[in-house]
């Protein structure tokens, strides 16, 4: 295992939700669902009722978790890329993905387990610790607006960075 993906694994460790993604009809999409890593693989576990499990069973997919949203000063994101396929987890997996959620859109949480076996694992870290706010400014930032006005709501330097480094990361 190289060093890029022990650190990915690490990272993916930290967190409980990321997203999926793959194509559906031709057409792209992404969707949560909840992760845990066991053996250099990551296990996760989504809503059948959603459907989207049929798109990604023995498809490539690629799933990715961050901490954009928790204040850090040093942001992460990581990607798992590889091909997805049904599995009924083990008893210790069950356990270790804790409490299933009661209810997904209104409708009783009714549980699938896909693994995906990687191929390519992506880390992207991001350093503000260097003078930059680690906390967001308050106000909601609109990151594609037609509104060029002097009263943008980008007009904090960090809006700025982080816009620019959100879109290279994506």
């Amino acid at each position: 295992m190289s060093t890029e993906e022990i650190r990915a694994i690490e990272l993916l460790g930290r967190v409980s939700y990321g997203r999926v993604a793959t194509s559906m009809r031709a057409m792209p999409f992404v969707a949560p669902a909840r992760h845990i890593v066991t053996d250099g693989r990551v296990l996760l576990r989504m809503h059948r009722g959603l459907g989207y499990h049929r798109a990604c069973n023995g498809s490539v997919v690629a799933y990715g978790a961050d901490n954009f949203n928790s204040g850090a000063r040093k942001i992460w994101s990581v990607q798992f890329t590889g091909t997805a396929e049904i599995v009924e987890p083990t008893e210790e997996e069950l356990a270790a993905f804790g409490p299933e959620p009661r209810a997904v859109d209104d409708e009783p949480f009714e549980p699938v387990y896909m693994r995906i076996e990687p191929q390519f694992v992506t880390v992207h870290e991001l350093d503000y610790s260097s003078g930059h706010p680690a906390e967001p400014s308050g106000r909601p930032v609109e990151l594609h607006s037609s509104d060029h006005s002097a009263e943008h709501p980008l007009d904090h330097p960090l809006d700025h960075s982080l816009e620019r480094h959100l879109h290279h990361v994506a």
